[in-house]
């Protein structure tokens, strides 16, 4: 932890969480995944790899401008689905929820046959979605070590 307002989450941290994560949602035979761009492509990942899911797609959205938050989302891609009926949609966290609660109305609307599911590593009592699974309840901004551990000096 580097000051009161930030936690920093490393990769052992990552893979403990992720196996659980993995172990909550196994036995629902998820047949793709969705990674929301860029917070949930290094889980969702991690995911597709634990669950042997070769399904993976990603969308992109544009909330955050490094941590000052935007007036709207910007949601970009079209996910393509060919007998696929539930999918297993993923980020990081569900911090304000605005993010989660845009992109799950979003694929809803795009298609209404398919069971979208949520989960993220981390989740916000203030945020105004709860995703269907999440492992840690975070109270402060998480430093991902995604986020710091590759950045240039």
């Amino acid at each position: 932890m580097y000051n009161n307002s930030m936690k920093y989450y490393s990769y052992e941290n990552f893979k403990v969480d992720t196996n659980t994560l993995i172990k909550k949602v196994e036995n629902l035979h998820f047949e793709a995944i969705v990674a929301i761009a860029r917070g949930g492509l290094t889980l969702s990942h991690a995911m597709a790899e634990g669950l042997d899911i070769r399904k993976v797609q990603s969308i992109r959205t544009e909330l955050y401008d490094n941590s000052l938050k935007r007036e709207s989302i910007t949601i970009s891609g079209k996910c393509e689905f060919k007998n696929v009926k539930r999918v297993l949609v993923i980020d990081d966290i569900s911090d304000s929820g605005d993010t989660l609660s845009a992109v799950m109305k979003y694929l809803q609307d795009e298609h209404k046959e398919i069971e979208f599911k949520s989960a993220t590593l981390f989740y916000k009592k203030t945020s105004i979605y709860e995703p269907h699974f999440w492992i840690n309840e975070a109270d402060d901004w998480i430093d991902f070590f995604w986020e710091r551990d590759y950045k240039r000096d």
